[in-house]
């Protein structure tokens, strides 16, 4: 997606090139490229292909947005729209979700025109074209992934519309929209190369990768397990042997990254290290980690904190535990980039003091994902890439997938361990002989303890229905002990939370209704 940052570029710049006639009485739109003069070149069919990836490209806000919406990050300040959706106190005039919808379907235009006009090309590589038309309907597909687990029924639409015909479409039942999510699939991974010259193109694992975590979504447990096993069959990808630096500008473009955001500082810069550090290093904490999350990381035995064989201690809570939360998170004693030492107690002297200005973690911890200290001097200007989907979380679809058909082979053990059993992770392997229902706990525990932070978890608990369990309430942070020696507990001022069955699906944008009155609403809205 760093390429697809030029190559739009190099797209306005045809427009313009385009505007220059002599001929004032016959010239062309100065806001988009005339097919007459489009569609000639495979040059031509590449830009339009590249300009498509522009709506996959998530920023850091957005990205981490979408756990915000969740139970595992909380918002500081609590100003950013995602904030609303997260207490449940949202309707169809939200910002993000019209947002978000304009994105998806400004893409999926993009894809349609693309399929309608590329063989005009009158080209001359063939295979460049084939590769192309996959990446396009791979682009397309993810873009439905995404409205389908949002929204549910929503217009399926694959070809140029007008803009009467647009104002006019009615919504397709989700079933539908599933299907034609799997078929695209299915087609744009026979079309395209194991591997891509070009970083962030869609390659034929992704495409497969993408399929996986669809039919997840979908609830079809069979198609999921089938596509994430193609994914591990093609011995492209594996695990990247430290969890501590996966995260880092070292292991980008690794052999675990399957779909990433491509960015370049001083070009297509990052603000990553802003969004995410502590106070104390020059950033804002705007996306913090909730008790809730750090709760889930078990002890260093396999054991959860809640067991009382476990050997947890509330005096002591991260000593012992599963290494993933000292590699994810920002704890108190931690090193901070500039080499100091981190310390968020609210009895505290320093900068990052829970309570001490607004600008500081008011949970009292701060995500470590990809902050790097190559960042530390310039902090919305960094150029770490965002990982998409990488290998682990396929190990983990295709074990959750074999659990929900009660398929309880070997294989399912051997995917889950190999994640628990990463070098510098080593958690003890699940033991064999587990029910359906205990495996499901463990798989949906080491998915969010693994994949934390990457913009799954609202997804998650959406499909599982557990929101109305760990939505409503307050938001709670760190303990610690107080000037009288008593353990206290952090809890949020002024936010609680509630959660109601009609959001588990979003409502239509108000525009979106407004504008074409054969959309309905969805239940509740």
């Amino acid at each position: 997606m760093r390429l697809s940052k030029y190559m739009i570029l190099a797209f306005a710049g045809t427009v313009l090139l385009g505007s220059c006639q002599k001929d004032l009485l016959n010239t062309v739109p100065n806001d988009r490229i005339s097919t007459d003069i489009f569609w000639k070149t495979d040059n031509d069919a590449t830009l339009a292909a590249n300009a498509i990836y522009n709506y996959m490209a998530e920023s850091p806000d957005h990205f981490f947005g979408w756990d915000n919406m969740s139970d595992i990050i909380f918002t500081n300040p609590t100003g950013p729209v995602e904030a609303a959706i997260k207490q449940g106190q949202y309707d169809a005039l939200n910002s993000r979700i019209a947002s978000d919808w304009n994105t998806y379907y400004t893409g999926i235009r993009g894809a349609n025109t693309f399929m309608a006009h590329v063989d005009q090309v009158q080209t001359t590589n063939a295979a460049l074209i084939s590769r192309l038309k996959g990446e396009v309907r791979a682009m397309r597909a993810y873009f439905y992934m995404r409205l389908a687990s949002l929204w549910g029924d929503v217009p399926l639409i694959t070809t140029e519309l007008s803009l009467a015909a647009s104002e006019t479409v009615k919504r397709t039942p989700v079933a539908q929209v599933w299907d034609f999510v799997a078929s695209e699939l299915d087609t744009a991974a026979t079309l395209l190369p194991v591997k891509q010259t070009d970083a962030g193109r869609i390659t034929k694992g992704a495409a497969l990768a993408i399929k996986a975590r669809a039919m997840l979504y979908a609830g079809r447990y069979d198609a999921s397990a089938a596509a994430a096993g193609q994914v591990m069959a093609l011995n492209t990808y594996k695990l990247y042997p430290a969890y501590k630096t996966l995260f880092s500008y070292a292991a980008e473009n690794s052999s675990e990254d399957i779909l990433d955001v491509q960015f370049l500082a001083d070009v297509y810069p990052s603000n990553i290290f802003q969004v995410l550090a502590p106070r104390s290093v020059n950033a804002s904490s705007k996306w913090v980690p909730t008790k809730a999350m750090i709760d889930m990381y078990e002890m260093k035995n396999g054991l959860p904190i809640t067991d009382p064989a476990s050997g947890y201690d509330p005096a002591n809570q991260y000593a012992n535990r599963d290494p993933r939360l000292s590699y994810s998170v920002f704890v108190p004693k931690d090193t901070l980039p500039n080499g100091k030492i981190f310390n968020s107690l609210p009895n505290s002297t320093t900068g990052d003091a829970v309570g001490s200005s607004f600008v500081v973690s008011p949970t009292g911890w701060n995500i470590k994902k990809y902050v790097n200290k190559e960042d530390l001097s310039k902090p919305a200007d960094g150029g770490i890439n965002i990982m998409l989907i990488r290998y682990a979380e396929v190990l983990l679809t295709y074990a959750e997938s074999m659990i929900e058909q009660n398929r309880l082979d070997q294989s399912v053990y051997d995917a889950i361990n190999a994640v628990r059993q990463r070098s510098d992770v080593n958690m003890p392997p699940v033991p064999t002989g587990q029910t359906q229902d205990q495996l499901r706990t463990i798989v949906r525990n080491e998915r969010t303890v693994e994949l934390a932070f990457e913009s799954l978890r609202y997804f998650d608990i959406r499909r599982w229905k557990i929101a109305a369990a760990v939505m409503p309430g307050n938001v709670y942070g760190l303990t610690y002990k107080d000037t009288d020696g008593s353990l206290k507990t952090v809890v949020v001022p002024g936010w609680t939370q509630t959660w109601t069955d009609k959001l588990y699906l979003w409502p239509i944008p108000q525009k979106e209704l407004d504008l074409n009155k054969n959309l309905t609403k969805n239940p509740g809205w």
